[in-house]
């Protein structure tokens, strides 16, 4: 895997793109089993890494909505949301 330099993309899309590749690898189903639950393992963990910087940059957003006096940040309810059923399109 090469490296990319980190000053010109952020640590998140870089995650976010080896999960995606380490998703296609798995949906593909041509992984041994030992390959397979190894890759797996580093997918839960750039998904936990990726979920974790979200949680942050939304609360540095409610923060500065904030402090700019003119809108009221309201925390985001994830609950809610799941227990929603999917829109329709």
């Amino acid at each position: 895997m090469a490296h990319k330099d980190h000053d010109t993309v952020p640590k998140f899309e870089d995650g976010l793109e080896r999960l995606e590749k380490i998703v296609d690898e798995l949906e593909k189903g041509n992984v041994p089993l030992e390959q397979a639950l190894k890759l797996f393992e580093e997918g839960m963990k750039l998904s936990n890494s990726c979920r974790k910087e979200l949680e942050e940059a939304e609360g540095k957003v409610e923060i500065l909505l904030k402090q700019n006096g003119k809108l009221q940040a309201e925390p985001y309810d994830l609950t809610a949301e799941r227990a929603q059923p999917p829109a329709r399109k």
